[in-house]
């Protein structure tokens, strides 16, 4: 129970995901608990947040003569460059992710796409896979900062329907990047990146949390196994109903998205 009597996530024997997001990716596989089956961890994409910096960030400079606080450097004009140009690159991945997906992007047409050699590019990212990774951190900071912008006063449902409509937003608006279900040597370097694994930790807790708060308040089916809601609303930023209504040309993008949290927040049972 934590300070105002309320069962906690963990108290009530569920795990969120660690890692647990989503974007067409199947992670390794989590353990069921109790000798159960594993359960795959999947991922997550797109977002406006940081994207991370190769090389450290900005040097200590001198101390600020008022508080004693160290005040950074400013960043030389060749560092300025070099950031604009990574950022660049990333925006043009992001892109090509969510217009082609993974296997069909080359790192030729991304240096062709941001104006740059490919030994130019190789300077910033080493692999096609890192170039995946770095878009996928850029998911993580944007729905990070996304979750954080929500109202406290908010309830858990309209939290999580919130989380749903974002997601479902950004990938009508053609910026959720597309990865392959299968693939080790991506796996292996998403797995790899610290900022990225952090984002999705920090992500599954919260919505689950905020999933066994709507339980527990009886928005939510109570029957229904806390990650089994959690991964139900991750795959709606990967859903394929968004592409063939879309493609159909009958709705509206906001009839779209509203056609979409209906079936998924109300079900398909007549009222």
């Amino acid at each position: 129970m934590d300070g105002d009597g309320r069962t906690t996530a963990g108290q009530r024997g569920v795990r969120t995901p660690k890692p647990a997001v989503c974007l067409r990716l199947t992670g390794p596989e989590t353990s069921g608990g109790s000798g159960g089956p594993a359960a795959p961890r999947p991922y997550w994409g797109k977002g406006a947040g940081g994207c991370p910096r190769r090389g450290g960030g900005l040097k200590s400079g001198p101390m600020n003569a008022r508080d004693g606080a160290s005040a950074p450097a400013k960043p030389s004009f060749k560092e300025q460059m070099l950031a604009a140009r990574e950022e660049a690159i990333i925006v043009t991945v992001n892109r090509l992710l969510a217009e082609k997906g993974f296997e069909a992007m080359t790192v030729d047409e991304v240096a062709a796409d941001v104006g740059i050699a490919k030994a130019s590019l190789y300077k910033h990212f080493q692999s096609k896979e890192e170039l995946a990774a770095a878009a996928m951190v850029r998911a993580m900071d944007g729905a990070r900062d996304f979750l954080a912008s929500l109202p406290p006063e908010q309830g858990p449902l309209a939290k999580l329907q919130s989380v749903v409509r974002w997601t479902l937003q950004t990938q009508l608006a053609g910026l959720m990047p597309s990865l392959p279900s299968q693939n080790s040597t991506l796996r292996a370097t998403l797995m790899g990146n610290r900022r990225y694994m952090d984002g999705l930790m920090e992500i599954s807790d919260r919505l689950g949390e905020w999933i066994v708060q709507a339980q527990e308040e009886g928005s939510i089916n109570r029957q229904l196994p806390p990650i089994a809601v959690l991964y139900t609303l991750f795959s709606r930023a990967c859903d394929p109903v968004v592409e063939f209504l879309k493609a159909g040309g009958q709705h509206s993008d906001e009839e779209i998205v509203e056609l979409i949290m209906s079936t998924c927040f109300d079900g398909l049972n007549a009222r």
